[in-house]
């Protein structure tokens, strides 16, 4: 009887183990893992994906969607990974979002990607710091020294590469044309290895803030006949300035050139899963932003609208269409 009574219960307890593994096993099927890249650790794209995903891990929808936010070297490597499938979703500067929908340089014309808008953030401003003992002081005043162009892959490269060649540039121009991540600027200037750094981004900027705040530096202009036809023909740029007061020294507006931020996708990401990650970050809108200066005046009706230079996610439009901002 007892041999029995062990039997029995060890067959109940081998069914609920099998029924406890099989329901985990469901479990971990029907979550849905979602990435977004980003940018440098010291960016204003990183804490962008990380935000996004908090609220995206917290939102009460089954199946749940599990969301991470790596570092990357940026825009170019984001679209990249996107058409590879490698990401779901990436930041993305809104000049790069029209060159890859293009298929122009530096992006493949026989493999245009096919990309989704999901909604802007802050305005990437081309941003270029000078060590005051220099003798830099305008764009011009670059050739010839030791600057950084930025990490191959970033969109900050390409950016400034689009400079160069208004400017008649090649690297050769440059005593040095150093490749540093964005973390690694600073220092670098500080320590007199870096006659300039450049970097586009949205402010206020972690990076900028300890080059100015730990190096005697500044903010030079961007500004010029070869910069007016650079935006005389790319329309994807547009003038802006780098607003008074955000950084020490910084008195009043500089002007440069910039476009936006931009989370994009591919269209053929879900779009529940599309729609699920917009409602999670608009319906926390004033939480997120909270969450970096840079989100400070973000607005939805911009978000959905400005500096999309993709269509919109269908995932992204439902959204919008049940709010009524469509």
């Amino acid at each position: 009887m007892n041999h029995q009574i062990r039997n029995s219960l060890l067959g109940i307890t081998l069914a609920g183990a099998l029924a406890s593994a099989l329901a985990s096993t469901s479990v971990l099927a029907q979550e849905r893992f979602v990435t977004i890249g980003t940018g440098g650790q010291t960016g204003v794209y990183y804490t962008a994906g990380q935000s996004v995903c908090r609220f995206l891990n917290r939102a009460e929808v089954k199946p749940a969607i599990k969301c991470n936010a790596p570092s990357t070297a940026g825009s170019v490597t984001n679209i990249v990974s996107l058409h590879k499938g490698e990401y779901d979703f990436g930041f993305i500067q809104s000049d790069h979002q029209h060159k890859a929908l293009q298929g122009l340089a530096p992006f493949d014309k026989e493999s245009a990607v096919e990309l989704r808008a999901v909604f802007s953030l802050q305005s990437e401003i081309l941003t270029v710091v000078v060590r005051n003992d220099s003798g830099i002081t305008d764009l011009a005043g670059l050739e010839g020294k030791r600057v950084n162009i930025g990490v191959p892959g970033s969109g900050s490269r390409d950016t400034f590469e689009e400079v160069m060649q208004a400017k008649g540039w090649t690297n050769a121009s440059f005593a040095l044309a150093a490749e540093l991540k964005p973390a690694e600027m600073a220092s670098a200037l500080g320590d007199n290895n870096l006659d300039a750094i450049t970097y586009v981004v949205g402010h206020p900027s972690g990076a900028i803030q300890e080059a100015l705040t730990n190096v005697k530096a500044r903010i030079i202009p961007v500004q010029g006949a070869e910069i007016d036809s650079l935006l005389a023909k790319a329309d994807y740029y547009s003038a802006v300035e780098i607003p008074a007061g955000l950084y020490p020294g910084v008195e009043g507006a500089i002007p440069s050139i910039g476009g936006k931020a931009v989370l994009a996708t591919t269209s053929k990401t879900d779009p529940e899963v599309v729609y699920q990650l917009v409602k999670s970050v608009f319906d926390n809108l004033d939480r997120f932003k909270r969450l970096h200066p840079a989100f400070a005046d973000l607005k939805a009706e911009d978000m959905i609208r400005v500096g999309l230079t993709a269509p919109l996610h269908e995932g992204a439009e439902r959204y919008y269409k049940e709010k009524g901002w469509l």
